[in-house]
């Protein structure tokens, strides 16, 4: 049971960490205030006791698949958030100035959602569990190793992104964050196969003998980049389409900000 805490408490926290930790180092390089940090753990735990109190409820939604379809909607609000960041991050770095109201906003949203959606995992699990007593002890340690461990990786990433140089640091932030992001589009695609509202199909290959889901590798790069160890076609599609799909919308977002810039300048000329 302390083994199973562990690895379950390390997979929720470990993707909140690390999505927190990159859009921390990216705040800090935009120059933006980080006091968007506080009111996003307040909303996030805040909406994370609310879902995970209500869990019956939401799961009876939607002819029994409600948690599902939130989830995977969770994640894809999440995705869509990431990729509007990635191109308002792009039109900075080329010397325009990016709204930082709307990149704040918008990394608010981002790790508040990212909250909620493992922060009531982990309540839900611990509900089913500190009721019993001799399960309590084990149970609560696991709970705590696994969030240190998440914790402490998510740390480990935020510092090596801060230390890296300026143009290094750019592209690992810019490869981690696609990363990410294709990884949530990826896990809502898994949901809503798992809620019947994307056909079911059989895997395209069973990499478990390399690395498992439920070893702390397999852990940790699910968190990164979405690993699973048995994709469908349809999950592997959709993190393709993503990483497509992030680039369009961080081109767009980096060309309205351009143009938006000019346009001062083209009033002056005339």
């Amino acid at each position: 049971m302390l083994l199973s805490s562990v690895i379950l408490v390390l997979r929720e926290v470990l993707e909140a960490a690390l999505l927190f930790s990159l859009l921390m180092a990216l705040s800090r390089r935009l120059t933006i205030s980080c006091r968007w940090v506080f009111l996003s753990l307040g909303i996030g735990l805040l909406g994370a006791a609310i879902y995970g109190f209500n869990i019956d409820i939401v799961s009876e939604q939607f002819e029994g698949v409600g948690q599902e379809l939130i989830n995977a909607f969770l994640q894809i609000a999440i995705y869509l958030a990431l990729s509007v960041i990635a191109g308002l991050s792009l039109a900075h770095r080329q010397g325009r100035k990016a709204p930082p109201l709307l990149i704040t906003v918008l990394m608010t949203l981002c790790v508040a959602l990212a909250i909620v959606r493992e922060g009531s995992e982990i309540m839900i699990y611990l509900s089913g569990f500190l009721a019993v007593e001799n399960l309590r002890i084990p149970v609560l340690a696991g709970c705590a190793i696994g969030a240190a461990i998440g914790v402490s990786v998510g740390a480990v990433f935020y510092f090596l992104l801060l230390n890296l140089e300026t143009g290094t640091a750019r592209m690992a932030g810019a490869v981690l964050l696609l990363l990410v992001a294709a990884g949530m589009a990826s896990q809502a695609t898994l949901l809503l196969i798992q809620a019947d509202w994307l056909p079911a199909q059989y895997p395209l290959w069973d990499s478990t003998w390399l690395v498992s889901e439920q070893s702390v590798t397999g852990q940790l790069l699910y968190a990164l980049v979405g690993y699973e160890a048995t994709p469908t076609a349809l999950q592997v599609g959709a993190y393709v389409g993503s990483m497509l799909l992030l680039g369009a919308i961080a081109w767009c977002m980096s060309e309205i900000v351009r143009r938006r810039a000019q346009m001062p300048a083209h009033g002056g000329a005339g």
